[in-house]
């Protein structure tokens, strides 16, 4: 497996990383049911095929994830990388809050130790960066851990180039999580640009769009009423029928070469420069055995002029639905 330098820190990540998303087996935040059997062996297999590090969150699932996280944990006989964010806390009643205060922010990091069950976290980073008014008070404290070696390094998730750029005379930021994929590309507008002038690690979420560029996209009719996909704009129309095409059609172009289309999603990002890493989202074994053979699949010109042209064809007929809509007389 190949590993990329995460910005100006001493870690080295595979380029293939392991999102834990997925593993929250809950009705909320989640990606519906997932047994502990197939999160740990989700995870062993990914450690045995290269993979070193693995994205976490404490809103996955209210905690599930993380803590399926650290069963698994206990089977390996090396500790990944882990990467996990601070943002969200649960009130006695079980609702979610928002909070970036010091104080809650120093609770949330002991909340993941003890769910992922480890006495130190290599990656910190703020979630979202809500809580506005907290976002340079959560920041010193993230650089507070950091400075008593509870953290390795800390970095920042959804955040903008102004967003960091406010936080850098607080401590710089040595990474960005950001959301990045053949559907959602606003990522390159500047954003990959700035961290690759600035040496800040740069690892992508959302690189398969939750699993609608692959060769058979989640069948909306089968998801659980309460899975978290229902509310992604990617999976409402009109885009969701286009966007179910488009998985196939890359499988298809994929396999002239050997390949298939999530290895196809994953090796696209990669042909950026400013990528330390893009993470996927497994459930079983399989899908991550499948997913890290695009860590050597360098694309060529005409690879990504092909992919261009199956995503302007989308975008041509997603404008041309909207505008038609627009004209009608209600």
């Amino acid at each position: 497996m190949k590993t990329r330098k995460l910005g100006y820190t001493s870690l080295n990540l595979s380029v293939v990383g392991l999102g834990t998303w997925p593993f929250s087996n809950t009705d909320q935040f989640g990606w519906g049911p997932q047994s502990d059997k197939d999160t740990i062996a989700t995870v062993q297999r990914a450690m045995e095929v290269g993979v070193n590090w693995i994205d976490c969150a404490p809103i996955y699932g209210h905690g599930q994830s993380e803590e399926a996280v650290g069963r698994a944990l206990k089977t390996l006989s090396k500790k990944p990388i882990i990467a996990t964010k601070a943002l969200f806390q649960w009130k006695p009643d079980g609702m979610v809050q928002l909070r970036l205060d010091r104080e809650s922010v120093r609770k949330q990091y002991e909340g993941s130790l003890k769910r992922l069950g480890i006495d130190f976290i290599d990656m910190y980073m703020i979630h979202w960066p809500f809580a506005a008014e907290y976002l340079e008070e959560g920041w010193a404290t993230l650089a507070e851990l950091e400075k008593e070696g509870k953290v390795g390094c800390i970095g920042v998730s959804n955040f903008s180039v102004q967003q960091m750029e406010m936080l850098k005379p607080i401590h710089p930021v040595a990474f960005l999580e950001p959301p990045y994929s053949m559907l959602e590309r606003d990522a390159e507008n500047g954003l990959l640009e700035y961290c690759g002038k600035n040496n800040i690690g740069v690892i992508t979420y959302s690189s398969l769009q939750q699993g609608l560029l692959t060769a058979t996209p989640p069948d909306i009719n089968k998801l659980t009423p309460q899975d978290v996909r229902r509310t992604q704009g990617r999976f409402k129309e009109p885009e969701y029928s286009l966007n179910i095409k488009l998985g196939p059609a890359l499988e298809a172009y994929a396999k002239k070469s050997g390949h298939t289309a999530a290895q196809l999603g994953i090796a696209w990002n990669l042909r950026r420069p400013e990528l330390t890493s893009a993470i996927t989202g497994p459930r079983i074994p399989a899908q991550i055995e499948d997913s890290v053979k695009a860590a050597d699949w360098v694309l060529t010109k005409e690879d990504i002029a092909e992919v261009e042209k199956l995503l302007a064809d989308r975008l041509a007929t997603l404008k041309l639905w909207k505008a038609n809509m627009m004209a009608l007389p209600f």
